[in-house]
């Protein structure tokens, strides 16, 4: 890879080329940019780009050249959702609703980018209001009969294509992982309450995390070290800030604790998921790596605790939208999950809280002998768009509740986990890797990834034309 195409260069070869003087961010802006304009109207990835990047951009290279350069990623494009609000680009949350117009403004994590001098280039495509694993109408780089996950697919396509160096999304049951899983890019779910919320429209307040999605785990470690911090707008803020991972991505897999959960995790996979997982762990323990096995039999009612948690979520934000009867402007699917909610009663609601404390303690349980599990991201790879339902162990079982079988118990223990690229399948699509830790052990999430990437030498990329 040269600078001839940045886009193919991860951010910290790029940071290296502008804070050198051998790449302009301006010229880096317009690579992308010229690549979006021959490439996006067959993935759709973007549903806004920014009229004002070009003078960020402007303002970043004059920082650089008289020696202000502010970190990693000052001069970098960086996408984002269509959920986090921004001060000069439209915010609509993927709905076509006359009031899904929100304020002009930046959250938390949109003002720590461009503290961290980011060139923010667009809003990208999502499922609405972060229902849902499709993103109609964008498409998977890898296939574009083939969708690229949600509710983050924007994301995931941007990033797998090179139409971004890095985008933002949002991850309740496993938005920023399932498309990354899907799209062969990385995605960091952090610990919740890592990264402020604010300016994030909600969509379950107790699940809701901000991440990145990213071409390496490298990438994704700045973008959250970046994010992280005191957030007074967002109540669940945890105020911390991140360390550098430096050493965290240097350190390799030797002397770790690596758990796997053979129940729930490695139930109903595509033979060639299993398979490639199954040599992701094996290469971990080659590398000197500990395996422990361990089982958690609570997860088989996990499902009905997050649909409990996040529907009555739902429900409660778009209550007046119910109660106006505008619901039946969304999405049908959409639609029928939000007003699905109605059904969840508060006993139900309590009960499915005190399972999540009690899967909470078992997995801390688990982390006094762990120091990762590891497991497949998803269950398959991606299917093709408008598949509703999908063949996996021999049963049908709806998308939506196949493609977050295995990213959800993180969303609701709030522990990080992140998906890496680690193989592709028989048809060419790439299979992910998920990666969790204990609450506020990103480090140790981050080290486990990091290895296995340098052991892969996996391409961070679609070849996409």
């Amino acid at each position: 890879m040269s600078l001839d195409t940045p886009w193919a260069l991860p951010i910290t070869a790029l940071a290296e080329a502008t804070r050198a003087g051998r790449l302009s961010p301006v010229d880096l802006l317009d690579a992308y940019l010229d690549r979006i304009a021959a490439l996006d109207g067959r993935y759709h990835a973007y549903v806004h780009l920014s009229q004002a990047a070009r003078q960020a951009a402007e303002d970043a290279q004059r920082e650089i050249a008289a020696g202000g350069w502010r970190g990693p990623l000052h001069g970098i494009p960086i996408a984002v959702k269509d959920n986090y609000t921004t001060a000069d680009m439209p915010t609509r949350a993927g709905s076509a609703l006359a009031d899904a117009d929100h304020p002009l403004r930046d959250g938390a994590a949109v003002a720590r980018l461009r503290a961290a001098g980011a060139v923010l280039i667009g809003k990208t495509r999502m499922h609405e209001f972060a229902w849902g694993m499709e993103t109609p109408p964008a498409r998977n780089p890898w296939d574009d009969a083939r969708t690229p996950g949600g509710s983050s697919g924007g994301s995931g396509a941007a990033v797998a294509a090179g139409l971004a160096a890095a985008a933002l999304g949002s991850d309740t049951g496993g938005s920023i992982r399932i498309p990354a899983a899907l799209c062969g890019a990385v995605g960091l779910k952090p610990t919740f309450g890592l990264i402020g919320r604010s300016g994030i429209i909600p969509h379950s307040w107790s699940l809701d995390t901000a991440g990145p999605l990213a071409s390496s785990v490298a990438d994704a470690a700045i973008l959250v070290a970046a994010m992280a911090g005191p957030d007074s707008d967002d109540p669940a803020a945890s105020g911390r800030t991140c360390d550098d991972f430096e050493a965290a991505l240097a350190a390799g897999a030797g002397g770790m604790r690596v758990g796997v959960c053979r129940n729930h995790f490695f139930e109903a996979l595509q033979p060639d998921v299993e398979a490639a997982v199954e040599r992701q762990i094996e290469r971990l323990a080659a590398a000197g790596a500990d395996i422990v096995e361990f089982e958690i039999a609570e997860l088989a009612h996990g499902l009905g605790a997050i649909f409990a948690i996040e529907l009555s979520s739902s429900t409660a934000y778009h209550a007046g939208r119910i109660e106006a009867g505008t619901t039946a402007q969304m999405q049908p699917d959409v639609q029928l999950l939000v007003e699905m909610g109605r059904l969840v009663t508060g006993p139900d609601y309590i009960q499915a809280e005190r399972f999540r404390r009690r899967l909470c303690e078992r997995f801390a349980e688990a982390f006094e002998a762990v120091d990762v599990v590891v497991g497949p991201t998803t269950p398959l790879t991606a299917w093709r768009s408008g598949e509703t339902s999908v063949e996996l162990g021999g049963r049908t079982e709806s998308a939506l509740a196949a493609s977050w079988r295995f990213t959800y118990p993180w969303n609701l223990i709030g522990a990080p986990a992140i998906s890496i690229p680690c193989d592709l399948d028989r048809q060419g699509l790439p299979i992910g890797l998920q990666i969790a830790g204990a609450p506020f052990d990103e480090a140790s999430v981050i080290r486990c990834a990091a290895a296995l990437e340098a052991a892969n030498g996996f391409p961070p990329r679609a070849p996409a034309a």
